[in-house]
């Protein structure tokens, strides 16, 4: 006599799994910025510039350091070094409380911050300014805040990241959407407010989901991705890109990133 568990018609297994991995990644915190929870569930290949080694050099040698939209202070929380002075942004309460516990205890102060001008800081405040994944750069304020000589330097998001997942909920995206972030654009910015861009670097990076439990989570913490995003909203297509991955394996999209440093000039 066969077990219970085989006599299970096939597509009620993979609807049950489907609920199973859906309510797990609907419950499950999406505060700060650990991608940890995806551990075994998705991957992502790592830029070569190794941006958290080179920010934490960096933060070595300075003096009087600001990390604009800190996020849950992770990267800032595991420089090995700190500068004397040493201050983190974040607009996001859930992440300012989380960066406050990780940073306050290292020296950081937390500032609440709305990310819009102005950066509530002096002029030449700062000779190290940097930001991970920053919504917004407003070149004006940075170049304010900096000492003469002072760098900025940020890993960002380039153009169309992930748009394979994007486009698989929303559709094709239209031409300058799909354009934003060009890292030229932040080079002509940078220079406009009056930097010397120092290093420009992009790549198109490889990343995989292997479960919807994992495109669930991702895009209930990467909010801008698919704007309003829940899983009543999108249930049918949940389901069928579930069924995808359960017969097809992994869903591919093509994460993008730059590497700028911007000197302001002595």
């Amino acid at each position: 006599m066969p077990a219970e568990s085989d006599a299970t018609p096939p597509a009620s297994r993979e609807a049950d799994r489907f609920d199973v991995l859906v309510a797990e990644a609907d419950r499950v915190s999406v505060d700060g910025w650990d991608f940890s929870w995806l551990d075994g569930r998705a991957t992502e290949e790592r830029p070569s510039w190794g941006y958290a080694r080179a920010m934490g050099e960096r933060m070595g040698r300075a003096r009087a350091a600001l990390d604009v939209q800190t996020g849950g202070g992770e990267v800032l929380a595991a420089v090995p070094e700190l500068p004397p002075l040493a201050v983190a942004t974040e607009s996001w309460p859930p992440n300012i409380a989380r960066a406050t516990a990780l940073l306050h205890p290292r020296g950081v102060a937390v500032v609440a911050d709305a990310d819009e001008p102005p950066l509530p800081f002096g002029d030449g405040a700062f000779d190290l300014v940097v930001s991970r994944h920053p919504v917004t750069t407003w070149w004006g304020e940075i170049a304010r805040v900096l000492a003469p000589g002072g760098t900025y330097f940020s890993q960002q998001v380039g153009p169309a990241s992930v748009f394979e997942l994007v486009e698989y909920f929303l559709g094709p995206q239209p031409p300058e959407t799909r354009a934003a972030r060009d890292p030229e654009r932040a080079r002509a910015d940078a220079e406009a407010a009056g930097l010397d861009v120092v290093d420009l670097r992009a790549e198109r990076l490889r990343t995989e989901f292997f479960d919807i439990g994992a495109v669930v989570y991702f895009l209930r913490k990467v909010i801008w991705m698919v704007p309003g995003f829940t899983v009543e909203r999108y249930r049918p297509q949940l389901a069928a890109l579930h069924h995808r991955l359960e017969t097809e394996g992994p869903f591919v999209a093509h994460t993008t990133r730059f590497l700028i440093e911007a000197r302001k000039p002595a």
